[in-house]
């Protein structure tokens, strides 16, 4: 049978629109942002990235991100071996409620958590007493931001346990092995390039996370905004060297997390071969 030859005029318009598509929705944003971001010189870049606020807001940030990956992990860890290992009644259910903060916009997550937490809420009693306050505080964007991350890892996870099986494992189990030592021996090495991989990906939603975020937070200036809340901030007061300033930071961040991304997807690949 003779193989059909591909049209090279339609390799390379392909090939071309792909390429400025790419430069005009991606390349060109972020060259602005940089651009913009140093257009008055250094000392004013470092000035606006080295201010009081910003850099409160990047620790914010930064926990926040580090409280949603470590507890998303964990958890993504224990319901992908769930949900694959297991055969119990509710199985496709819980699969269903794992991908609800994907389908759900974050905006709505943010007064889900107020109506859960607020002053309105019958909890609200309680955690005054306990002087717990979740609401325009720091709790309140950890849990927006671990809400918003919930589904990254787990889904990264479930499509390889599925695909390697339990036949491993059983035979492991058989020959003596614990729980533990057949996890740590036979299955992370099957997962820790897709674990990873999770990883990024939640590092990355969980740094710019916008919406859910600014429901919660209140907007209170050094206390509970986040850096992508404290850019907006910035551009309302049309202050817009800082607010570009700033967005370089998470414009650096995210190029920084797609080149461990690609790097850690290259290295899963090859593992694989």
């Amino acid at each position: 049978m003779r193989q059909k030859k591909e049209s090279p005029i339609v390799k390379w318009a392909l090939i071309t629109v792909s390429v400025l598509f790419l430069a005009v929705m991606l390349v060109l944003p972020l060259c602005v942002v940089l651009f913009q971001a140093f257009r008055q010189g250094v000392n004013a870049y470092l000035e606006a990235v080295q201010d009081e606020y910003t850099v409160k807001a990047l620790l914010l940030t930064l926990e926040a991100t580090v409280a949603a990956v470590v507890l998303n992990t964990v958890f993504g860890l224990f319901a992908a071996w769930c949900i694959t290992k297991f055969r119990f009644r509710g199985k496709k259910l819980l699969s269903t409620l794992i991908d609800v903060p994907v389908t759900v916009s974050p905006v709505i997550a943010g007064l889900i958590f107020i109506l859960v937490f607020g002053r309105q809420s019958i909890l609200y009693p309680y955690l005054e007493a306990m002087d717990i306050k979740i609401v325009f505080a720091v709790p309140g964007i950890i849990l927006a931001t671990i809400f918003v991350t919930f589904p990254f890892i787990s889904r990264e996870l479930i499509p390889v346990l599925e695909s390697e099986g339990t036949d491993e494992e059983e035979a492991a189990a058989l020959m003596g092995a614990k729980g533990f030592t057949i996890f740590r021996k036979v299955t992370f090495p099957h997962i820790k390039w897709a674990l990873l991989y999770g990883i990024v990906l939640c590092t990355a939603r969980a740094m710019g996370e916008f919406g859910a975020v600014s429901v919660l937070s209140g907007h209170l200036r050094g206390k509970t905004n986040t850096l992508p809340l404290h850019i907006e901030i910035l551009f309302n007061e049309f202050k817009y060297i800082p607010a570009f300033a700033v967005s370089s930071i998470l414009v650096v961040i995210a190029v920084l997390l797609l080149v461990i991304r690609s790097i850690v997807e290259y290295r899963g690949k090859k593992n694989e071969e």
